[in-house]
């Protein structure tokens, strides 16, 4: 089996790390600086025990890979970012005849909940996974991961639901690489939950402050999307669930030396990018809340808020906490 890594940034760069450390067959895609940093000096990946490189074959598209029927396609890009990901994908052609989008795993290691449906209009063999995995993007060629003893925990199944030996293969090789890989009938529920802990992405990213100050923010953004969900009859699993299932197996130690990075938004706008996911994960929440006749005006803010920053490229955690609270208090008392 060799584990095609589509978007080798933060999460994808860690998950092909420990891969390759683990002796797995391993292919990074990147694109611009990050995929010639990485074809002139490797993977660069900091974890709390330790420093490595690893050079690792690394293509930047499709059309520079001859694709396997052993593959199994991982789908890293941002949400924003998969459309255009799974047409160049999809229709390659796999040795031995067929096409990807017709013999491949393809496997949506993403934040949010709406890449599955769009990689099912495409594939015919796609699977849902949450990763719950601390990774910065340092810098091209350079990732960091700060989990320990687990450097992420990776729930995983087929889309919509149900399990399967090649769910079963895929989770077997992610956990040679120090990476809890749990094979569940209803990965969506894990990835609901998820959803909605990205809710507080927007105001990271904005503010650059999760902590005492924005606490009561997050508890409205998350308390808004959870009536939302309830009233969509979308079932996610509860805080006492995650956390007798992760217990202590990703835990950030501040004396393993690697710093924590802010989160994936964040990255994005002080990467100067252009582009947020705020639109597929505080905009999934509006979306639902429009369909099911809930307002949203905490997450309809943010997800405003977050975008207008990416699109006029301002700089991360340039808004204040009491600037964003105005924003969103404002958009509340006017409904």
């Amino acid at each position: 089996m060799r584990y095609v890594i589509i978007g080798a940034g933060a999460v994808g760069g860690s998950v092909g790390g420990r891969l390759a450390e683990a002796g797995q067959d391993v292919v990074l895609v990147a694109r611009g600086a990050h995929h010639a940093a990485l074809r002139e000096h490797g993977l660069r990946l900091t974890t709390p025990d330790g420093t490595r490189v690893h050079r690792l074959p690394v293509v930047d598209g499709p059309e520079a890979l001859e694709l396997r029927p052993d593959d199994v396609l991982l789908l890293c890009v941002k949400t924003q970012d998969s459309t255009a990901a799974l047409d160049a994908w999809s229709a390659r052609p796999v040795a031995g005849g067929g096409t990807a989008g017709e013999l491949l795993p393809l496997v949506c290691a993403q934040n949010g909940v709406e890449s599955e449906r769009l990689a099912l209009r495409r594939f015919r063999h796609v699977y849902a996974m949450c990763v719950w995995l601390p990774a910065t993007y340092v810098e091209p060629g350079v990732v960091s991961a700060g989990g320990a003893p687990y450097t992420g925990m990776l729930h995983l199944g087929r889309y919509p639901s149900g399990t399967d030996a090649t769910a079963t293969a895929i989770a077997a090789g992610l956990e040679k690489g120090r990476l809890l890989a749990p094979v569940v009938p209803d990965a969506m529920r894990w990835k609901y939950a998820k959803l909605l802990a990205n809710l507080a992405n927007a105001i990271e990213a904005v503010t650059g402050v999760i902590g005492e100050e924005t606490w009561e923010l997050v508890r409205r953004a998350t308390a808004e999307g959870a009536t939302v969900l309830d009233a969509a009859g979308i079932a996610y699993v509860g805080p006492e669930e995650q956390a007798e299932k992760r217990g202590d197996h990703i835990t950030f130690d501040p004396a393993s030396g690697v710093e924590r990075g802010h989160g994936s938004s964040w990255q994005s706008l002080s990467r100067g990018t252009g582009t947020i996911e705020a639109d597929y994960l505080n905009g999934e929440i509006a979306l639902l809340g429009r369909l099911h006749g809930v307002a949203t005006p905490v997450n309809d803010t943010l997800r405003r808020t977050a975008n207008t920053f990416a699109r006029e490229r301002r700089a991360a955690g340039s808004m204040s906490v009491a600037e964003l609270t105005a924003l969103i208090d404002a958009a509340t008392t006017d409904r």
